[in-house]
């Protein structure tokens, strides 16, 4: 157990290392300019990526004073479009009522960024082909080699793979570090947090 331990630790170290900083600067400035423009982030995530979304919007709301949004907060109408009219479209109507356009921002997060090829997080492949067409910005943090987010992205943040066996949870735990940062970086941060304030 100890050894397990020990093991999981050294790992999540090592993705530290290995992170690529540049990557983030260039998420950074997108989210910058972003807030500049008065723009609007949706955020898009499934399994605990669509837990990590949730997180995400109220950290850009409350911290960064940037107008946010992801269809995980609505479990009604995002069952409701998958039941009606499938999984692969969901998240693009759900930004096209949104009136998704090109001041605005989508943000993936995502173990492996998508793969039409093996039919993997397929909707999140539709969003970002959509957001290209209306020319909106895209950004994403994901692990593995970041698959079609990665290559289609403006700026995309991969989570290093130290460990085959450990890629979804180093990633998904991973993106609340890289975005917690964003948030409280000083060209993104707006409102102080609470306990940095409480004497």
């Amino acid at each position: 157990m100890n050894n397990f331990i020990e093991k999981y630790f050294d790992e999540a170290k090592k993705v530290i290392e290995k992170i690529d900083k540049a990557s983030i600067e260039k998420v950074i400035k997108i989210v910058k300019d972003l807030k500049n423009l008065k723009g609007r982030l949706f955020i898009l995530g499934v399994g605990g990526s669509a837990a990590n979304a949730s997180h995400a919007v109220n950290d850009f709301r409350k911290i960064a004073g940037i107008e946010s949004y992801t269809p995980v907060d609505n479990v009604s109408e995002l069952t409701a479009r998958i039941n009606d009219n499938g999984w692969e479209s969901v998240f693009v109507d759900w930004l096209k009522i949104s009136n998704f356009n090109e001041k605005d921002c989508l943000f993936i997060l995502s173990v492996g960024g998508g793969n039409l090829e093996k039919k993997v997080s397929v909707n999140l492949v539709e969003a970002i082909k959509y957001a290209k067409t209306i020319k909106a910005k895209v950004i994403g943090i994901v692990g593995r080699d970041g698959g079609f987010t990665n290559s289609e992205a403006d700026a995309c943040v991969i989570i290093p793979t130290v460990n085959e066996k450990s890629i979804t949870p180093h990633t998904e735990a991973f993106q609340a570090i890289v975005w917690h940062l964003i948030v409280s970086h000083p060209d993104i941060q707006q409102y102080d947090m609470k306990w940095e304030s409480v004497k």
